[in-house]
């Protein structure tokens, strides 16, 4: 019964979370700190910090990794599937409603989808000077996350981003291991080591298997279960990098029109919760709403194994000097893949005339000056594409 009371508090709280928490992953890091540490005191301060270093280590979506190891923390396995399913649902039904709606539309000549496509650059140019600040700070690895820009736009096939950040993990490593600082510190998760072994096998061998099946076979379902599984695998660094992963694997391959998928992408935006979910809009634009479920379980299945599959290693894993080396290298390309994406295709597909300069250095504005909402940003994205239309 105590069991059971316990699943029902975090999925209310979590829920809650999920319908009010805007602003990126950091801001949701800010909204679980206050909920879950300061209000309802289900960690200590110390745990927490360590949670959140653990899940910034790993690769996929930081904030939703954390919430399911809240989960974890508070009552098992089963706690961590529903303080996600609280948090990601309610921007998972949002951006599937959307994309149904917007597959009703002609969307390559509207007015407000130019707007949303302005306000993807708004976006991803503040989070790009966020993320450069923190992970670029030295002349070293400014030059790694030159390499990897460099990299990805003249190199552009579906592994450039994996090698380019096997590279930089070595250029980090080579670079940083003597200065690394060490963790001393403990702290147990309760979740035992031979079924984070099993979680950790599974993550490694669906990434071999995948896309083994998607060759062998002909089903549409399996290529997008590898398409999203795969991308949700090899992010890191946040939400926003996950776009040029997902960019390469639909767009090119003709599952999704670049109109489509940056009119989604500047619709994320608006919506509270992960990033992620916006994955959810492009599997319900290729395959109505089973699409998008079966989109937001293979995007999000790989931060589940790698969260459950680490918690009892990542006292090892935190003091190793190595590990954390080769991850500032890792880091600092993520700043050069996000770049990439924001030259193409967001910048190319999206500025063509000087009033669209104008106008995202107005939507800039508005987000990193003035500190508007999200929602207020896409709203003025879209009414402003709309009346630019119309001059």
């Amino acid at each position: 019964m105590n069991k059971l009371k316990s699943l029902l508090e975090i999925l209310i709280v979590s829920t809650r979370l999920g319908l009010t928490s805007f602003g990126g992953p950091v801001a949701h890091l800010g909204y679980f700190h206050t909920e879950y540490v300061r209000r309802r005191k289900w960690m200590d301060e110390k745990s927490y910090a360590d949670l959140v270093a653990l899940c910034q280590f790993l690769p996929g979506p930081a904030s939703s990794q954390v919430g399911i190891g809240i989960g974890v923390m508070r009552a098992g396995v089963l706690g961590g599937i529903v303080s996600f399913i609280g948090f990601t649902l309610p921007s998972v039904l949002a951006l599937i409603i959307f994309a149904l709606v917007l597959n009703t539309m002609d969307i390559a000549s509207a007015g407000w989808i130019h707007g949303l496509k302005i306000v993807a650059v708004a976006v991803v140019a503040h989070a790009i000077m966020g993320m450069a600040k923190n992970l670029t700070p030295d002349l070293q690895r400014k030059a790694i996350a030159l390499f990897a820009l460099v990299g990805t736009l003249l190199w552009q096939t579906a592994y450039s981003q994996v090698a380019v950040i096997l590279i930089s993990a070595f250029i980090g490593f080579l670079l940083f291991k003597q200065h690394a600082e060490s963790d001393t510190d403990r702290i147990k998760f309760p979740i035992s080591k031979s079924f984070a072994v099993v979680c950790l096998a599974l993550f490694f061998g669906l990434l071999v298997l995948l896309p083994i099946l998607r060759e062998a076979t002909s089903l549409n379902w399996i290529a997008m279960f590898d398409s999203f599984y795969r991308s949700g695998s090899l992010v890191f660094g946040g939400g926003h990098v996950v776009l040029p992963l997902l960019e390469r694997e639909f767009v090119p391959t003709g599952w999704i029109s670049e109109e489509a998928f940056l009119a989604g992408y500047g619709a994320a935006q608006a919506v509270p919760g992960p990033l992620f979910t916006f994955a959810a809009y492009i599997g319900a634009v290729i395959d109505g709403w089973k699409g998008g479920l079966l989109a937001t379980f293979a995007i999000f299945l790989p931060a589940f194994l790698l969260i459950l599959g680490t918690l009892p290693f990542w006292d090892s894993l935190r003091r190793n000097v190595k590990v954390k080396a080769a991850l500032m290298g890792v880091n600092a390309a993520v700043v050069g893949i996000l770049i990439s994406a924001f030259y193409f295709p967001i910048w190319t597909s999206s500025i063509l005339e000087p009033i669209d300069f104008a106008f995202a250095a107005v939507l800039f504005s508005m987000l990193v000056y003035w500190k508007l909402p999200p929602w207020i940003i896409v709203v003025t994205g879209a009414i402003g594409g709309t009346w630019m239309t119309l001059l």
